[in-house]
């Protein structure tokens, strides 16, 4: 059972920072993409940012210059840096994998979530 455990979020003030970290379980055995999704109340999930196995990086135009996605592959982590946060970037943000587990196929998985609120 492939399962994700984040860390990191919590109540910030805007223009503050926070970082986000996931987990993959050991179970996994391969990685294509990790990064991390958000969904705000009544809205529905957008990208947040994504990285490769090979590195390359995607993020959404509104948090462009702004956020950074970053991974220890041998760790199966991936960290999230948030600077310069926006009342509109308060959300319940989601990690995401596309990997395969060791006895599975290749598939999406998400973690619980864990919110991210930004008083203005």
């Amino acid at each position: 059972q492939v399962q994700l455990e984040e860390s990191g979020g919590g109540l910030v003030q805007a223009g503050g920072s926070l970082r986000l970290s996931c987990t993959a379980s050991e179970s996994i055995a391969s990685i294509n993409v990790m990064g991390w999704y958000r969904q705000a109340p009544g809205k529905q999930r957008e990208l947040v940012a994504t990285i490769t196995n090979d590195g390359t990086t995607n993020y959404a135009e509104s948090v462009k210059g702004r956020f950074t996605l970053s991974r220890d592959g041998a760790k199966k982590t991936v960290y999230l840096q948030m600077n310069s946060l926006k009342s509109e970037d308060t959300a319940v943000y989601l990690c995401y994998c596309n990997g395969r587990g060791r006895l599975g196929p290749t598939l999406n998985y998400w973690g619980r979530g864990t919110q991210v609120t930004v008083s203005s």
